[in-house]
């Protein structure tokens, strides 16, 4: 699976980003938000990408901030909200102001988005108000950002099937730590710290 993309920025529409890495130019779905944040076309960029697979179709979902990514994978474990929906949503409201209505049951909020009506919104706010964190600067730990190698000990555990959270936080350890350096060194004391 793809976790996140480096490289050239082809072309950006407001829902779509091709970005060129290795010679391939990636199709990535973006929301509005995403968009607005996005270099000039020509510029590097690196986006946390969220894989989805159907039968008939791979689709990449880009975002520039990994918050956003999360709330989109939070979105879609919704029943009724699929990706594209999961972004027309994160289109229409800021993400810390979502968060909020979740968590504060303000379906007449949540309803004033595009394509969301009351039943949708009201299986938003019963399916996730539990599961977001609070709203707010406080709340919210500041993502470190990783360099390339990091970034690359990342996708190599999830690909292995670690979650998201755990492998980033043995990462945060290795770093911490002062145990950089090459991948290999890297991934292997990362594993390392997961085992434990």
């Amino acid at each position: 699976m793809i976790a996140h993309l480096r490289g050239k920025l082809l072309a950006k529409h407001p829902n779509q980003a091709i970005v060129e890495t290795a010679g391939v130019g990636y199709d990535v779905t973006i929301s509005v938000p995403t968009f607005s944040d996005l270099p000039a076309t020509g510029a590097e960029v690196a986006l946390h990408i969220h894989t989805h697979v159907r039968e008939d179709l791979i689709a990449l979902y880009g975002f520039l901030r990994p918050s956003e990514k999360l709330l989109f994978e939070k979105l879609i474990t919704v029943s009724g909200i699929g990706p594209k929906l999961a972004i027309t949503i994160l289109s229409g409201m800021a993400a810390d102001e979502m968060v909020g209505a979740i968590r504060g049951n303000d379906v007449a909020r949540l309803t004033r988005i595009p394509g969301i009506g009351k039943k949708t919104a009201e299986r938003m706010v019963l399916e996730l108000r539990d599961k977001l964190p609070q709203a707010g600067p406080s709340s919210a730990p500041a993502v470190p950002a990783l360099g390339a190698t990091e970034e690359d000990v990342l996708s190599a555990l999830l690909n292995l099937g670690y979650q998201h959270a755990a492998a980033e936080k043995a990462l945060a350890v290795v770093v911490k730590n002062g145990k950089g350096g090459s991948f290999d060194a890297m991934f292997r004391d990362a594993l390392a710290a997961l085992s434990k």
